[in-house]
């Protein structure tokens, strides 16, 4: 069983940390296509033509279901993908409906932080649409953060200066939810942790999307018998590079670290 996770840059590192913890059978492709990061800047079509590439590319690897692990991604593309492939293609979108849930029993409002693209998309509109009957939802691009993650920068002065000018005209004190509606925040929570109330519950789709995978795959035969029990591989691609010296896969292997370390906040 070979599922293939593609995001724009190491932020699908998130949803894969959390697939391999929740189906750690599986072989994975992970794709991150960081010669073209960030999506959140560029053009729908742009975007659409970048994903396409991508997800020929894992299905070429003998991929059998692909999880597009960006908002961005998801939002400009999956229609167009799911009618070009035939094989099971999974999208993440922000978790605005368990974010609205809760915030109803405090009164208080949520945000939800993405990319330009996806904050000016039509699928969070109309996601923001359907749940928040309170108006109690506000959208927040932060585009220079996926930059900040593509440089490994997770906790600098810089990055809480940034988070800062963007926050500017909002009382964070407000908000009983944050909403990650990318998957690179995820490395940027003690950022978030340090801006917002105590009490403030961060929420990212990626737990929904890993059991959203094991679902699919075992629904349409992909899991089967043969596959229980069996310890799972992880392949990484960098835009079509196969990423395999010491020094990369140490690299990648600080960014789980780290991601391990911020799924326990």
């Amino acid at each position: 069983m070979k599922i293939g996770i593609f995001d724009s840059g190491i932020g699908g590192l998130s949803v894969l940390h959390q697939a391999m913890i929740t189906m750690p059978e599986a072989d994975y492709i992970f794709y991150a296509d960081v010669d073209n990061v960030p999506y959140g800047e560029k053009t729908k079509e742009e975007v659409r033509k970048l994903v396409d590439h991508a997800v020929g590319f894992l299905v070429d690897k003998g991929c059998q279901a692909i999880v597009l692990a960006c908002n961005t991604a998801t939002s400009a593309a999956i229609s167009y993908l799911r009618d070009k492939y035939k094989l099971p293609i999974i999208g993440i979108e922000p978790a605005v409906k368990p974010a609205v849930e809760h915030t109803s029993e405090s009164g208080r409002r949520v945000m939800v932080v993405s990319t330009p693209v996806t904050a000016r998309g039509e699928k969070l509109k109309k996601l923001v649409d359907k749940y928040d009957d309170k108006h109690i939802v506000d959208v927040v691009a932060l585009p220079k953060l996926v930059r900040f993650a593509q440089d490994d920068d997770f906790n600098s002065k810089n990055v809480q200066e940034y988070l800062k000018s963007q926050f500017e005209s909002y009382n964070l004190n407000d908000y009983s939810e944050l909403v990650l509606g990318c998957t690179h925040f995820n490395y940027f929570k003690d950022s978030f942790e340090k801006l917002f109330p105590d009490d403030l519950e961060m929420v990212d789709g990626n737990t929904g999307v890993a059991n959203n995978l094991k679902n699919t795959v075992i629904k349409n035969g992909i899991f089967t018998e043969a596959d229980k029990g069996k310890k799972g591989t992880v392949e990484y691609y960098y835009s079509d590079r196969k990423m395999e010296s010491p020094a990369e896969m140490e690299h990648i292997k600080k960014l789980h670290e780290r991601l391990e370390r911020m799924r326990q906040i």
